[in-house]
């Protein structure tokens, strides 16, 4: 995980909307037709968007009939949050993790 790009890609509001609203969504994803709905990004945007978002790790895409569903790339997530916490409370662990509810603790490993 290249921290500067995840946090690049983050520091646009656009690309934070989405993805906050891919997290929100969790595992199951989104589509991109659903995405431009809930955040109000138009389509030819929300494609720049999502590419940028992709390339720094941060959403993946995969075909789902005629749809590509989007999803929050998870692990990269929780290791930008392990690296911005990696010296919290004086060196003690307590970086957090986020397992998204609908999904086991034995799925996200």
């Amino acid at each position: 995980m290249d921290a500067v790009t995840a946090l690049a890609a983050l520091a646009q509001d656009s690309r934070l909307a989405i993805f906050r609203t891919l997290v929100q969504a969790g595992p199951a994803g989104l589509a991109a037709g659903r995405i431009g709905e809930l955040t109000g990004i138009a389509p030819s945007s929300l494609s720049f968007h999502l590419k940028e978002l992709a390339h720094a790790g941060l959403v993946a895409a995969r075909p789902a009939g005629r749809f590509v569903i989007y999803t929050a790339n998870f692990a990269t997530m929780n290791a930008l949050l392990g690296f911005l916490t990696e010296n919290c409370c004086g060196g003690n662990p307590c970086a957090p993790v986020c397992t998204p509810a609908c999904v086991s603790e034995k799925e996200s490993t």
